[in-house]
């Protein structure tokens, strides 16, 4: 049977980035489960999926804009050392969290440390990133 819209399908994947960089996979692990037509994962996954019968396979790639869009430096903001939290030694790579104006949580990467400013940046970590992935379809349910 294939794949279609409100099937849950099980995929094993493995995400590269353009230099090959594998950035998440499920192999080794159990695959993924999702709902097609319900945006679960990146549009243009889902949309590999359909169609596909288990056991098929797949390698397509993801513009950014179809994936976690480009990098909006909008996103990007210095925030003195001395609004961090006491205690906190912030390193370039480190995940923080904080609360937006709306309560929602915000997921920070610290992207530069100086002695005076901290560098956050809000963009998905894979934002401006054409994503390939490799599919193999699992089972239908």
């Amino acid at each position: 049977m294939a794949a279609a819209n409100g099937n849950t399908v099980r995929v094993h994947y493995t995400g590269t980035l353009e230099d090959g960089t594998v950035f998440d996979t499920s192999r080794g692990g159990d695959p993924i489960e999702f709902a097609v037509g319900k945006r679960m994962v990146i549009a243009g996954f889902e949309e590999a999926v359909v169609g596909m019968e288990p056991g098929d396979s797949k390698k397509l790639t993801i513009p950014a804009t179809e994936a976690y869009g480009e990098h909006d430096p909008r996103l990007v903001q210095d925030v003195p050392r001395s609004e961090l939290p006491q205690g906190l030694e912030p390193e370039p790579g480190m995940q923080l969290k904080a609360s937006g104006g709306d309560g929602r949580e915000i997921a920070l990467v610290v992207t530069e440390v100086t002695s005076d400013v901290v560098r956050l940046d809000a963009n998905h970590p894979l934002a401006g990133q054409d994503l390939t992935f490799e599919i193999q379809l699992v089972e239908v349910a």
